[in-house]
């Protein structure tokens, strides 16, 4: 059990139990939902083909331009807003993250726009920015600026990693970051790579108001009830 006074429930309660792998079928995305629904956890975040569905009383969250992020910025808007219109209620996509590499910044913000504008502000829109690849490849003030203008664009969250790319997932130096850039009215989603209690926990300490998961159940049982 590692050493923190949260709760499972409370953990839980900021968890995306995650199933974006490329061979997933529909079963396994009925298995994912009982298995969240029973956990207790926020939301539900598949792949855009497996809408419609039901997930009950969680919150579905699905992706768009995931996850490379090399999709023109209209097929993303279009990709998320067909997923709403399929009863997403959460969006989680991807940046040209070439883009922030070459500073381009107006492009990050453009990106991000074009898809908060398609998907309206009435449904969360969760920004992945690969900051491993950021840090590793060009330093803090790249993943400052990205968030700076993904939060400027209409993110209502920043988000470490995608879980794909070779880079790796969340970091507390990310998080950490992540956080002071954009302030308390931003959510910050930790995920990639996150596979214990204490993980979790040094994340949520350095500020992670969400959770990327997808083996949520040896996360949780990590966490007093």
């Amino acid at each position: 059990m590692t050493n923190t006074n949260l709760t499972r429930a409370d953990v839980a309660a900021m968890v995306d139990h995650t199933l974006l792998k490329p061979e997933a079928t529909r079963a396994d995305a009925q298995a994912t939902i009982i298995d969240g629904l029973e956990l207790g956890v926020y939301s539900i975040c598949l792949s855009p083909s497996m809408l419609p569905i039901d997930t009950g009383s969680a919150r579905t969250c699905v992706v768009a331009g995931f996850p490379s992020g090399k999709h023109h910025s209209l097929v993303k808007a279009s990709e998320a807003r067909l997923a709403v219109d399929s009863g997403a209620d959460e969006i989680d996509m991807v940046i040209d993250v070439g883009a922030a590499v070459d500073g381009r910044y107006d492009e990050v913000f453009a990106d991000v726009l074009t898809v908060r504008e398609a998907i309206g502000r009435d449904r969360v829109l969760k920004v992945i920015v690969e900051s491993a690849v950021l840090l590793d490849a060009v330093g803090d003030d790249c993943l400052v600026q990205v968030c700076r203008r993904a939060v400027e664009a209409g993110a209502d969250f920043v988000k470490t990693s995608t879980g794909f790319h070779p880079a790796g997932g969340a970091s507390v130096r990310a998080v950490e970051l992540m956080r002071a850039t954009v302030g308390d009215g931003v959510g910050v989603k930790a995920s990639g790579g996150i596979r214990t209690a204490a993980a979790a926990a040094d994340l949520i300490a350095a500020g992670a108001n969400r959770l990327g998961l997808s083996g949520t159940r040896a996360v949780l049982d990590g966490f007093a009830e």
